[in-house]
């Protein structure tokens, strides 16, 4: 099935332009009214991370004549296993910035269009509106089902990839008679069930492939050749070197694009049930303040790096969990006795002082470490608190020693 969009009147190529894309002129598939129709596109990826990196670069090298790239984020050391389109020279930059100079140094005909924003349900139809087709390269549930709906809402296609650990998956979504992201996936996962990269890892090479694949889906739409994904999921086993393929069917119930139930982009830090996570990945972080009152999130009071640090140096020190996996733990820890998330309740009976006990649970940012708070508060434990940031905030501002992952 094949998906097209309409096209402005096609530009002409330079002589340079000529040369730069002889090898795609000489395929009959694509010719010169296909790089024509590559020049005259314009694509907006949504996030400059491990999938935006390849697919931005891709599209930009087969002459792509607008390229949007949405990002809030700076370039962090980590980054750089699989965001190729960074560098260390551009550690502490804005994403949009650092990916625009490689960009732009790949080929100065590509018209970079920055949005160093956060995409949100006020502005996602504002941005989608100047584009042809939107490339969804993000890591977040709240973000990926806002672009779906967005995508439907406005009539762009929507070229998919997610990622995680060793697995990924692409197709095409929102397209006139295929379907969308919610046939597939109706609603999110519940808060915290499913670990970001950034709490279960990613194997750096990964992004590069499934990238890579979103790119050859948006140049087929643009140039309306070929099978796109349209009413299938590619599945991606990288450890196995395997490639499935799972045929999808437009839901007619589905509230998005079947039922027309949605007519407006949710508010999803609500519909998620979850407070956005802040750009590491955590909950929000309460005062640096020693006096204050810890905020509260469902119940479980959330106290920062610097609260935890001056109720230690006065001696009043909590008892303190990590429950992170063994291999973090042996990257970097507190000193803290080890309970991993998913072996806390049946490991209860390791906690052996009195229940009243005050405890502070950590983890790597503050995100399954609250829900290893709520577990202990539903056991009979009152008195236990979430460690905001985790101890990538200790690292950041308290013993700067420490290593960061």
């Amino acid at each position: 099935m094949s998906a097209t969009f309409d096209q402005p009147t096609f530009p002409s190529l330079s002589n340079e332009e000529i040369s730069r894309y002889s090898r795609h002129l000489i395929l009959p598939e694509v010719g010169m009214e296909g790089q024509k129709k590559l020049k005259a596109a314009r694509v907006l990826c949504v996030g400059t991370g491990g999938l935006g990196a390849p697919l931005a670069l891709y599209l930009t090298a087969a002459g792509v004549g607008t390229i949007g790239l949405v990002d809030f984020d700076v370039v962090e050391q980590s980054n750089l296993q699989r965001q190729v389109i960074h560098s260390e020279a551009t550690v502490g930059r804005l994403k949009v910035d650092s990916a625009e100079l490689m960009l732009k140094s790949l080929n100065q005909n590509t018209n970079i269009i920055k949005h160093n924003t956060m995409l949100t349900s006020s502005n996602a139809l504002e941005i989608f509106k100047d584009y042809d087709i939107i490339a969804d390269g993000t890591d977040n549930f709240q973000t990926r089902y806002l672009v779906n709906d967005a995508c439907v809402l406005s009539g762009k296609p929507n070229a998919y990839g997610s990622i995680f650990r060793f697995e990924g998956q692409a197709s095409v979504f929102a397209t006139e008679d295929g379907p969308c992201y919610r046939c597939l996936y109706p609603e999110p996962p519940p808060p915290g069930l499913v670990p970001s990269c950034a709490e279960g890892g990613v194997l750096g090479i990964l992004p590069g492939l499934v990238g890579v694949i979103q790119a050859t889906e948006v140049i087929k739409l643009i140039l309306g050749i070929g099978e796109p994904l349209v009413g299938r999921l590619l599945l991606v086993d990288a450890l196995g070197m395997h490639f499935r393929t799972m045929k999808l069917r437009k839901d007619p119930d589905c509230p998005v694009c079947g039922t027309r139930q949605i007519r407006e982009l949710i508010d999803y830090d609500q519909f998620c049930g979850v407070p956005r996570a802040t750009e590491s990945g955590s909950l929000p972080t309460p005062s640096r303040d020693s006096a204050a009152d810890p905020p509260l999130v469902d119940g479980i009071p959330q106290i920062s790096v610097e609260q935890l640090k001056a109720r230690m140096d006065a001696g009043a020190t909590p008892f303190i969990l990590d429950v992170r996996e063994p291999h973090e733990y042996a990257i970097v820890n507190m000193g803290a006795p080890l309970i991993p998330l998913g072996e806390l309740e049946s490991n209860l009976h390791r906690l052996t002082f009195p229940k009243t006990a005050e405890i502070v649970v950590y983890c790597k940012s503050g995100i399954r470490s609250q829900r290893a708070a709520l577990i202990l508060k539903a056991n009979g434990f009152p008195n236990v608190s979430n460690l905001a940031g985790g101890i990538v905030d200790w690292a950041d501002r308290i013993d700067k020693t420490l290593p960061k992952y």
